[in-house]
């Protein structure tokens, strides 16, 4: 295994913006919000980080790639803060059947390289509570827990 990221090609920038926002509407849908609102906040979310469907100043959208293969996807660029310095994982994904290869570890790592060289000297990233085995790798990679929320249905 030897995974590595290439920009992603412009022309297929809006299938992935699409795709990016149905996987975090569906992962929003999974914590309890109505598919609706699901589709709309991802929607929104998208069409802020995406004016125009371009990137975002300072962001990068890449391929995991694994030889000639595309295996699945990385999103990063400085966080919201306003510290320059101060970068976030904003998608990541490793198609279903591409892993347990450690190609999302991988991903991840050359994700890290690629900020240091823009002069980051953190990263962060969100984690849904339900993704136990993502949780478990980026705590692997160092990540380190800096808030948690927590949620009671009543019913």
């Amino acid at each position: 295994m030897t995974a590595s990221l290439r920009p992603i090609d412009l022309d297929r920038l809006p299938a992935w913006i699409d795709r990016s926002a149905a996987e975090y509407a569906a992962d929003l849908v999974t914590t309890g919000k109505s598919a609706d609102e699901a589709a709309r906040q991802a929607a929104e979310g998208m069409a802020e980080s995406f004016p125009n469907g371009e990137l975002s100043p300072g962001h990068a959208v890449f391929d995991v790639m694994d030889g000639d293969a595309v295996v699945g996807y990385l999103w990063i660029g400085p966080d919201t803060s306003g510290d320059e310095s101060s970068w976030w994982i904003w998608d990541v994904l490793v198609e279903p059947g591409q892993r347990g290869r450690g190609l999302g570890r991988e991903a991840m790592r050359l994700g890290e390289e690629y900020a240091r060289a823009q002069g980051a000297h953190s990263i962060g990233l969100h984690v849904f509570g339900f993704n136990t085995a993502a949780h478990r790798l980026y705590e692997s990679l160092g990540y380190e827990t800096t808030s948690i929320r927590m949620r009671k249905r009543l019913e």
